[in-house]
């Protein structure tokens, strides 16, 4: 059965961290139709002043953030000791668990282009070891068709493996579609599937969405995505639906109003972050 559109969210600009000038498209008012993916921002500029604020050091728990930057660089650096930059086709998957700090810095480049997803975790994982990983050009394996080409940011596609991440099944394509072309995926049926248009319309399940979109798909076993006219880069992000009561307060995302609280409160107290290191 062929997967179509249920739900979609065109972003729109807003400023978030030092003054980060951003496309927001996923948020607080779509948790339930776009579980698990909590948020989706988008960077895409070739101004650095709308980006090179960064954001400063700031707290989170009961999520994972992954970044995918495409175009650019982005520099990150946490209260576990890790410092990395990736660039230009690069991911940095960091697992917030019970708690970490960390700064996002965005140095000047010719065109900033990415996204940044918050993936919750499970109740049972809310509290785990906080950790840090980047995913790499030579990680991410590319794949050439005559309708273009998918990068294999995360997870599997036709049984070849990429980064997986250890609390949900997330699977992350980066497809760039030639004019006109046409790709079919097969996707698992109980799958929670979402596509981002990137760069580009393209045409989903037969609807024309727009540039900056993010569409929620129906259950299905497969989703045919079209270019229009132009070429088109879009983002396919397949996961596993929680179904879980959500108590969201800014950079920390639990289960209840209670836990919510109690990390506000070990904030205040200075003891939110366990396993901290000293700069």
């Amino acid at each position: 059965m062929e997967r179509k559109i249920s739900q979609q969210v065109r972003g729109y600009r807003t400023k978030d961290g030092a003054g980060v000038s951003l496309v927001r498209v996923l948020g607080n008012g779509t948790v339930q139709e776009y579980d698990p993916i909590l948020m989706l921002d988008s960077f895409d500029s070739t101004n650095p002043e709308d980006y090179t604020a960064g954001f400063p050091m700031h707290p989170h728990r009961g999520i994972e953030t992954i970044s995918y930057v495409y175009r650019g660089f982005m520099t990150h650096k946490d209260s576990l000791g890790n410092e990395d930059t990736i660039g230009d086709g690069e991911v940095q998957w960091m697992t917030a668990g019970s708690g970490i700090m960390h700064e996002e810095k965005l140095p000047a480049a010719k065109r900033m282009l990415g996204v940044q997803l918050w993936l919750n975790l499970p109740a049972k994982d809310k509290m785990a070891p906080p950790a840090y990983h980047s995913i790499k050009n030579s990680e991410i394996e590319e794949f050439k068709f005559d309708w273009g080409k998918l990068r294999l940011l995360a997870g599997e596609f036709e049984g070849r493996k990429g980064y997986m991440g250890k609390y949900l099944p997330l699977n992350y394509y980066d497809l760039h579609l030639n004019s006109n072309a046409a790709i079919v995926l097969n996707t698992e049926s109980e799958r929670s599937v979402m596509v981002f248009t990137l760069l580009g319309d393209a045409y989903i399940g037969g609807t024309l969405v727009k540039e900056k979109t993010a569409v929620k798909l129906t259950a299905g076993d497969e989703v045919e995505i079209k270019a229009t006219d132009e070429n088109a880069q879009v983002l396919f992000i397949s996961s596993k639906q929680l179904a879980e009561p959500v108590a969201w307060g800014g950079p920390i995302v639990m289960n209840t109003k209670e836990e919510l609280n109690a990390a506000f409160a070990e904030l205040r107290k200075g003891t939110f972050i366990q396993n901290e290191i000293s700069y």
